[in-house]
């Protein structure tokens, strides 16, 4: 295992990718909280502090446009662009001082998401052609575990940085973040060609990802299966607050259940790849599903250590099928359709993750969680058909 890791570590590409994830992730993530406790303390309102995360996910829903703008110019300086044009941006946030100026912090939050759509796109399509097709597996696994890690700690460090200097301070961090990843993918060696000349209008040119997608016998089954998996994810995740208070808890102790699922994801993040090699991606996403929906049903269960340890299954098993995912498209997809076709899986999988979250909003108000999570787990055990069907192939 270390070997892997040190192998792609080794790649220059690689790891100079991997520090802009931490760097900006660690940016991202404490800004993803503070924005919220900013909106919370100017105005008392749950449901405009609950707006910012909206806000920011918003712009998924259109990813499959978004994509299209990283196969229309080279990648390497689009995302230096984009990361030092959000680090511009953020610092409007200094003139956010009253209720009244909400609406700069909003704006800067959907532009914020937009760029960080275009960002990934950008990212995808580039790691495809500046990383070794056979480390992509080991690399998307370690930006599983460099994003993952850093919400375990950069969220805790902004809500501190705030407290002390409030919002603008982390909104500042944040532009240094970005202006640093900026930096570092600067130090890329890549060599990129002009993009070939596309005429074709804009509809046809977004709508060329789905249809590469819909038609991929490999890729398709993978992005069926993300889809069901995360619906059933939002669901289980709404249920998290009932499944607290059965245990005799506090709201508070959601927090420590998110933690030891973060250290789960962090976990197999570092195991991807070797995995992948082995089993293959439609093996490796099949696992993991199937764990995740045993973990799901466990944590019916009112006892505090299996819950626990759930929360653990759970952060192995759900990145899983992103982890395949994403390697499967960024190694199969031509280069030219990489940035649509990334975006537009990117929305196939998150965009049911909240819709899940809001249907488990309406369903735990009419279950009891002892009999949603058993039935959800069935659910998502069905999820593994496409991938059963089609079987895995190691790769590698």
């Amino acid at each position: 295992m270390t070997w892997t890791v040190t192998r792609v570590l080794r790649d220059r590409n690689a790891g100079l990718y991997l520090a802009g994830v931490v760097v900006s992730g660690f940016g991202s993530s404490a800004m993803w909280l503070t924005s919220g406790i900013w909106v919370k303390d100017l105005t008392g309102s749950d449901g405009l502090a609950a707006l910012c995360t909206f806000a920011l996910w918003a712009p998924t829903l259109i990813a499959p446009l978004l994509g299209t703008v990283a196969d229309r110019t080279r990648r390497r300086p689009l995302l230096i662009l984009t990361n030092l044009a959000l680090a511009g941006l953020l610092l409007t946030l200094f003139a956010v001082d009253s209720p009244g100026r909400l609406w700069i912090l909003f704006a800067v939050l959907l532009v914020y998401g937009a760029g960080g759509v275009v960002h990934d796109a950008a990212e995808s399509a580039l790691i495809a052609s500046a990383v070794d097709k056979r480390l992509l597996g080991d690399f998307n696994g370690l930006r599983m575990t460099a994003n993952e890690g850093m919400k375990l700690v950069a969220p805790l460090a902004g809500a501190g940085l705030y407290a002390a200097y409030g919002g603008a301070r982390v909104a500042l961090l944040d532009a240094v973040t970005f202006a640093l990843a900026a930096g570092l993918y600067a130090m890329l060696r890549v060599h990129e060609p002009p993009p070939p000349r596309d005429t074709a209008a804009w509809r046809e040119r977004t709508a060329a990802g789905v249809r590469f997608l819909r038609g991929h016998r490999h890729l398709r089954p993978l992005v069926t299966a993300g889809a069901g998996t995360m619906l059933c994810a939002g669901v289980n995740g709404a249920a998290i607050y009932a499944v607290a208070e059965g245990l005799g808890h506090s709201p508070a102790y959601v927090g420590l259940l998110y933690v030891v699922q973060g250290a789960g994801s962090v976990a197999v993040g570092l195991a991807a790849g070797p995995l992948m090699r082995r089993l293959g991606e439609h093996r490796f996403a099949a696992y993991g599903i199937a764990l995740t929906a045993v973990a799901v049903a466990l944590r019916a269960v009112p006892c505090d250590a299996v819950v626990l340890a759930c929360s653990a299954a759970g952060g192995v098993g759900l990145p899983c099928v992103l982890i395949a995912t994403f390697t499967a498209v960024q190694r199969e997809t031509p280069a030219e359709l990489v940035g649509r076709t990334a975006a537009t899986a990117n929305t196939l999988l998150f965009a049911p993750n909240a819709v899940g979250l809001a249907l488990g909003a309406a369903l735990i108000e009419l279950l009891d969680y002892r009999l949603l999570l058993p039935l959800l787990s069935l659910t998502a055990l069905t999820t593994l058909r496409p991938l059963l069907r089609n079987g895995g192939v190691p790769v590698g």
